[in-house]
């Protein structure tokens, strides 16, 4: 008699075998693996770098900069260390345009910056049109007779495709010390920066300098002489690696006006030791700190630095120089908070910056800057550790407006809640009175936070 066919049968004849069940069991298990996956990836933090701009940057962003007769700009990805990023930018300067400058007086300072100071002043070829070209990525210094030879390199192809001699090609490479540079890839990208030069594009040689900036860096100023309007623009990078004795800055400025090489010399060094000699990040000063600036010569005419056209327009660069110098701060890494530290009273002005500077510098002020800590004893220290003279029975100190310490004591009237509140401020005064004599100096910095730790750490990655 036949086996009857029913559904208990039919499912007994279907039971799975073990390949089944594994089979099952994987299907399932790669299912909750997909599922997990997707959770976490909803949770964590991305691996992908985000790109932060300071809180302190100037609102509106970059600024609308004027042109300037006789200057135009290109900017180019040419891959120096990164790929698709701007990293080089190119300025072509008309025939007869002169050039000052201030360098780092670091002991090792880049081929580049070398290269520069001996071609700065020379005769030769003042006639003839000149061009500026700056890289980021690397800084081509401490690379021995490599460095010498990417700048030489660089230096005859530029000469070479616009038609200049060599000694009016100035270069400056700003990034990574110590690793020599593929400058074959910035001369194969100058075919396309030439043909791109336009007397608008300063905005892009702006970001082509930048390396651990959050922003570019851009001012201007106009000047009245005899009747005629002179013009002055200028671009900056900075962030990191930030203190008097040029930084680790590039800077780079343009005018209109007809001016000798060595008038334009004496304002340039006059009005550097008060804006960029007078900043400070983190104390540290690099090898490539280069400030440029051109005169093109198409403007009004400087024959006579005592001429009151001559001083309006040293005060309209001044403005420019400590815009930049400003922005540079505001783009300290890691930064917060900006801050001014005046010092008056001291034995003479040397004394007075020597004694700012070491206030700005001090790791206990900065961090404490920070934590929005109004902690004076650290401001005391710092002014007795600088060498500076001072009557400590006589030092006063203040928080804006607001009086802190008097005939070196605290103020009778002075409440913590009143300096903690201006601390959590992101712009900060601090005034130190060193009651000897009538010295003063104004320097500027920023606080010292744990995300310049975290810049830094990763800096080569």
């Amino acid at each position: 008699m036949a086996k009857k066919d029913t559904p208990k049968s039919r499912k007994a004849a279907r039971k799975p075998s073990d390949k089944d069940k594994a089979r099952k069991w994987k299907t399932k298990a790669k299912k909750l693996a997909a599922e997990l996956a997707t959770l976490r990836s909803a949770t964590e933090t991305p691996k992908t770098k985000v790109k932060l701009v300071s809180p302190l940057a100037p609102k509106g962003g970059f600024p609308d900069l004027l042109r300037i007769p006789g200057v135009e700009f290109a900017s180019a990805a040419a891959g120096v260390r990164y790929k698709g990023r701007t990293d080089v930018m190119l300025a072509r300067l008309a025939p007869g345009t002169v050039i000052a400058g201030t360098f780092t007086r670091s002991a090792t300072r880049s081929a580049a910056v070398l290269d520069c100071q001996a071609k700065l002043g020379r005769s030769e070829g003042a006639d003839a049109g000149a061009a500026i070209l700056v890289n980021s990525g690397n800084s081509n210094a401490f690379t021995g007779a490599r460095g010498w030879a990417s700048v030489n390199a660089i230096c005859a192809a530029v000469a070479r495709k616009l038609g200049i001699p060599e000694t009016r090609v100035f270069t400056s490479s700003t990034g990574v010390i110590g690793e020599p540079m593929a400058h074959e890839r910035i001369i194969d990208a100058l075919d396309g920066l030439i043909s791109e030069l336009d007397a608008d594009g300063i905005a892009g040689a702006a970001q082509a300098i930048m390396t651990t900036d959050t922003f570019p860096k851009g001012a201007m100023a106009e000047a009245t002489i005899g009747g005629q309007t002179a013009h002055i623009v200028g671009i900056a990078k900075g962030s990191g690696m930030i203190a008097p004795d040029m930084a680790t800055m590039l800077v780079y400025l343009f005018t209109d006006v007809k001016i000798s090489q060595k008038h334009l010399q004496t304002m340039v060094s006059r009005q550097t030791n008060t804006s960029f000699n007078c900043i400070t990040v983190d104390s540290d000063t690099s090898t490539s700190d280069t400030l440029l600036m051109a005169a093109t010569g198409q403007g009004p005419a400087i024959t006579d630095l005592r001429s009151s056209g001559a001083k309006a327009f040293e005060k309209a660069l001044s403005d420019v120089m400590l815009n930049l110098a400003h922005q540079v701060v505001r783009d300290g890494e890691g930064a917060t908070k900006f801050v001014e530290i005046s010092v008056t009273g001291a034995a003479d002005d040397a004394d007075a910056k020597r004694c700012a500077l070491s206030i700005a510098n001090s790791p206990l002020v900065k961090t404490a800057l920070a934590g929005s800590d109004p902690n004076w004893g650290r401001i005391v220290a710092a002014v007795g550790k600088s060498g500076a003279a001072a009557d400590r029975d006589s030092l006063a100190i203040r928080f804006g407006q607001i009086p802190v310490a008097a005939n070196g004591m605290v103020d009778p009237d002075y409440r913590e809640e009143d300096g903690a509140a201006h601390f959590k401020g992101d712009e900060i005064q601090i005034g130190v009175d060193l009651g000897v004599g009538s010295g003063k100096a104004t320097v500027w910095t920023c606080d010292l936070t744990h995300r310049y730790i975290d810049i830094n750490a990763d800096y080569r990655s």
